[in-house]
C-alpha cells in the first residue's frame, strides 16, 4: 500500500511552471521505487549498525533515475508531481528510514530550485546536470546557536566583485560529505539582519568541508548528519533570486513536512506489518487464540490509517494550491502544515511503540524476525528533528487567529 495511488494519472498536478504532460513515470514509479526498496532493505541493518551512508541504496536510486523526477521535462527531468515524491519517500521509509530521509531532503532542495530559480540560467543548468548525472543535493540550514531555527542565519554572503565567499559552522549537515552539492542558507550580506536570508546553491568544487562533530545517534544513523565548517566561494549567479523568507514559506516548510511525514508513515507501516506477522504467528502456535498484545496491534493499525489520511489530505491541499497558482502562505495553511509535522511525528512514535507492545520481547530484541527496535529508534528522531516544541511555540500565536471550522466539511 502506498500513501497515494500512483496509477491514477489523472490526478497528477505538476508544479507550477512544469510541463503538464504526463510521463510514463506515473505508471512505473512504484516499480522503480520498489526496486530501490529491495536494495535498501538488504542493507538497512548494516547501515544502522555501522552508522554508515546507505551507498548501495543510493546507487540503486541513481540507477532508477529517481533523483531528478521532480524536474520539468524541458530541463531533463520527468515533470513528476509532489505525490510521486511523497510515494517514493513512503516506500523507502518502509525499508530503510535513513535512505528515505536522504531522498526526502534531496527533493526539498530540488523543489526549491524548480519553483524559485528555474528562470535563472545558472540554476537551470544545475537542474539539467542534476538529471543527467543524478547529482545528490544536501542542505545546510542549521548553524551556531540558532540550532534548528531555519529562519535565522549567522553566516553571511560576502561579495567581492564577481565572486562571493561564505563560511558557515553547520552544526548538522546530513550526508554533507557524500553529497554532490549543497544548498545553504545565509544572510544576504554581512550587515543584514539574521532573518534577511538567501539560499545559495553550491557544487562540490565550490566548497570544502572540515568536520566539527560526528554522528553517533540513537536512530537515523545512516543519514550521517555530522557537523561541518563549510568554506565556499562562487559566482553571485548561484544565489537564488527570491528571498529565503518566501522560499521557506512556499516550498521548504510544506515540502519538508510532507516528505518527512511520508517517511515516518513508512516506518510506522513497516512496524504494523511486522506486528501483524507476529500476532498471526502466535495464533498458529496457540490454537488460533489471540495473544494478549493483539489489542495494541488493533490500536496501531487504526492510528496508521489516520496518519496516512492526514498526510494524504495535506498533500492534496498543497497540490491544489500549487495547481491553482495560489501561494501557500496563508496563515491557516501554514499552521496546518506545521501541525502536520508535529502530529505525524508523535503519531508515528505512538504507532511503533504500540507495535513493540504487540510483539513483546520479540519486538524488543535487536535481532529476530519481529524486532521493531530500529523502527522505534528511527521514529524517535521525528520529534527532535526541527524540534516539536519549537514548532508549537512558533505557531502558538497563529493558532489563536485560525478560526475553528463551522462544519466537518469546511
Amino acid at each position: 500500500m502506498t500513501l497515494v495511488d500512483t496509477q491514477d494519472d489523472a490526478r497528477h498536478a505538476p508544479m507550477r511552471g512544469a510541463t503538464s504532460q504526463v510521463f510514463p513515470l506515473t505508471r512505473d514509479l512504484k516499480r522503480r521505487a520498489q526496486a530501490v526498496a529491495t536494495v535498501a532493505a538488504a542493507h538497512a541493518d548494516a547501515v544502522d549498525a555501522e552508522a554508515r551512508f546507505p551507498a548501495e541504496a543510493l546507487s540503486s536510486i541513481r540507477a532508477q533515475r529517481l533523483l531528478g523526477i521532480l524536474v520539468p521535462a524541458d530541463l531533463g527531468g520527468e515533470g513528476a508531481s509532489f505525490s510521486d515524491v511523497i510515494d517514493v519517500c513512503y516506500v523507502l521509509g518502509r525499508t530503510c528510514a535513513s535512505t528515505a530521509m536522504i531522498y526526502a531532503m534531496h527533493q526539498i532542495m530540488v523543489a526549491c530550485l524548480v519553483r524559485h530559480a528555474r528562470g535563472s540560467a545558472w540554476h537551470a543548468d544545475l537542474l539539467r546536470r542534476l538529471c543527467d548525472r543524478q547529482l545528490l543535493l544536501a542542505s545546510s540550514t542549521t548553524e551556531g546557536q540558532g540550532g534548528g531555527d531555519l529562519r535565522k542565519s549567522d553566516c553571511a554572503v560576502v561579495t567581492d566583485g564577481a565572486r562571493f565567499t561564505l563560511t558557515k559552522a553547520a552544526t548538522v549537515m546530513s550526508y554533507g560529505a557524500q553529497a554532490d552539492g549543497i544548498v545553504t542558507t545565509a544572510r544576504r550580506s554581512p550587515d543584514a539582519p539574521m532573518t534577511d536570508q538567501v539560499l545559495v546553491a553550491l557544487l562540490k568544487e565550490d566548497y570544502t568541508l572540515d568536520r566539527l562533530s560526528g554522528w553517533d545517534t540513537l536512530g537515523m544513523r545512516g543519514t550521517c548528519s555530522a557537523g561541518f565548517k563549510l568554506d565556499a566561494n562562487g559566482a553571485p549567479a548561484q544565489i537564488l533570486p527570491e528571498s529565503y523568507q518566501k522560499i521557506h514559506a512556499h516550498t521548504v516548510m510544506p515540502v519538508a513536512h510532507l516528505t518527512w511525514s511520508a517517511v515516518w508513515t513508512g516506518i510506522a507501516a513497516s512496524a504494523v506489518e511486522r506486528a501483524r506477522r507476529f500476532v498471526r504467528n502466535a495464533m498458529r502456535g496457540n490454537a488460533a487464540q489471540l495473544p494478549p498484545g493483539a489489542i495494541h496491534l488493533t490500536r496501531a493499525s487504526a492510528n496508521l490509517r489516520m496518519l496516512q489520511a492526514s498526510v494524504t489530505s495535506a498533500l492534496r491541499r498543497y497540490e491544489t494550491l500549487i495547481a491553482d497558482g495560489i501561494d501557500p502562505d496563508g496563515l491557516d495553511f501554514q499552521t496546518a502544515l506545521n501541525l502536520l509535522k508535529v502530529n505525524a511525528s508523535e503519531m508515528s512514535i505512538a504507532i511503533v511503540a504500540g507495535c513493540l507492545q504487540a510483539c513483546g520481547l520479540s519486538g524488543y530484541r535487536n535481532d529476530g524476525d519481529f524486532s521493531v527496535a530500529r523502527y522505534l529508534r528511527d521514529a524517535l528522531s521525528s520529534s527532535v528533528m526541527i524540534n516539536n516544541d519549537r514548532i508549537l511555540g512558533n505557531v502558538a500565536s497563529a493558532a489563536l487567529l485560525v478560526e475553528v471550522p463551522a462544519t466537518l466539511t469546511d
